[in-house]
């Protein structure tokens, strides 16, 4: 690849009463520029993910950016869209745009601002990331679509509850260490595991537990040229940056087989010239804990069927082999969707930078990211390496 990572910035994600979608912006483009190092003037392009489809009453957010950063004025700037994904559909079309030579400089922003909408209605826009044709009835929303892919492997698999409320139990321990995440709190195994008052069924056999949150908050990232990046003071370099859609329906697919997500990471281990163990971390997209525990077998960490291991046997743990959401992952953290991509790459950032303070994985050199829109529709990877 020919980009760089060169600065980012976060908001916290969560609940953020009074804060409306150009108040978040505001909050991060100001402050990626400033960690870069580089003027508003200096960027030639800017692209901003929002998913909204209901979500926020203001649409045609790309000029948003322009009220926090007046330098930005008249500078191409572009709204993308790709389901879960689309802040990762963001980043990609910064490279591709620095790939041909259109720019130099590019300003990514992720957004998103769920709250403000009644439960119910977010499930019916969540939905829309379906099949309507076939799968927009489909009961409990969103997390019904998951509760079936969850049936379905557990008919081939076996009951693989105890790996799923591992996978919650892990990601929520390591959110306590991330100071962006919504939940950071240790709920345990126990909690996760047993259905409660506190932890109920959602859509059988997914719990509370098993589901990501809605939330609000936004992330930004600055892109360069390793040319320029070099001159900067910090270069996190793409080594790869892969992207494999597959068929939207359901019924065209093995849904327990993640296929474009196996097709996405393939492509960019051969690019990068890599295999899944000379990385020393993975942000993957726990929208749902079965949807991690899939993404296991999509990655390589294990076979087939066998992706509980990975979580039954701590691989995945933060001190494991090969840890997996050290950031708590959307289950703590939080899934803002437009920001979901976008953070997920600052965070890895950092962590190549050793400034991940309490989520820091010990020398890490090599970073994976998964992140996917829809069932595993919209797939994308991107492999991270520090260049200075």
């Amino acid at each position: 690849m020919t980009a760089c990572i060169v600065g980012w910035s976060h908001t916290p994600f969560g609940r953020r009463d009074g804060v409306d979608v150009e108040a978040l912006i505001g909050q991060v483009v100001g402050a990626a520029l400033a960690d870069a190092g580089v003027a508003a003037a200096d960027i030639d392009e800017v692209f901003v993910g929002q998913i909204n489809a209901g979500f926020a009453r203001q649409e045609f957010p790309s000029s948003l950016v322009m009220q926090s950063e007046p330098g930005l004025r008249f500078k191409r700037a572009t709204r993308v869209e790709n389901a879960c994904a689309t802040g990762s559909a963001a980043i990609h079309g910064g490279l591709t745009s620095i790939a041909a030579k259109r720019a130099r400089l590019v300003l990514v922003v992720g957004v998103e601002k769920m709250t403000d909408t009644a439960g119910p209605e977010v499930g019916n826009i969540l939905l829309k990331a379906s099949y309507v044709k076939e799968e927009a009835e489909t009961a409990g929303g969103f997390a019904g679509i998951f509760a079936k892919i969850a049936q379905l492997y557990f008919q081939k698999h076996g009951d693989q509850s105890d790996a799923l409320a591992r996978i919650a139990a892990k990601n929520h321990k390591n959110g306590v260490g991330n100071p962006f995440a919504q939940m950071r709190k240790d709920l345990g195994y126990d909690f996760c595991r047993a259905e409660s008052e506190k932890n109920p069924i959602v859509a059988w056999p997914l719990k509370r537990t098993d589901c990501s949150l809605v939330s609000d908050g936004a992330a930004a990232v600055v892109l360069a040229d390793v040319e320029t990046a070099l001159t900067l003071r910090k270069a996190i370099w793409f080594r790869a940056a892969e992207q494999a859609n597959d068929f939207l329906p359901m019924s065209r697919r093995d849904v327990t087989l993640f296929e474009g997500a196996t097709v996405a990471w393939q492509r960019a281990l051969a690019t990068a010239r890599l295999a899944l163990d000379d990385l020393s971390l993975v942000e993957t997209h726990d929208c749902f804990t079965v949807a991690e525990l899939i993404e296991y077998e999509a990655m390589g960490l294990t076979p087939r069927g066998q992706g509980a291991r990975a979580a039954l046997e701590g691989w995945t743990e933060k001190d494991g082999r090969l840890p997996v959401n050290p950031s708590g992952g959307l289950k703590s953290k939080g899934h803002p969707i437009g920001a979901t991509g976008v953070s997920m790459h600052a965070l890895c950032s950092m962590q190549l930078m050793g400034e991940a303070g309490d989520m820091q994985v010990k020398d890490a050199k090599l970073a994976g990211i998964f992140n996917m829109g829809g069932t595993a529709v919209a797939n994308y990877v991107s492999i991270l390496e520090r260049l200075r």
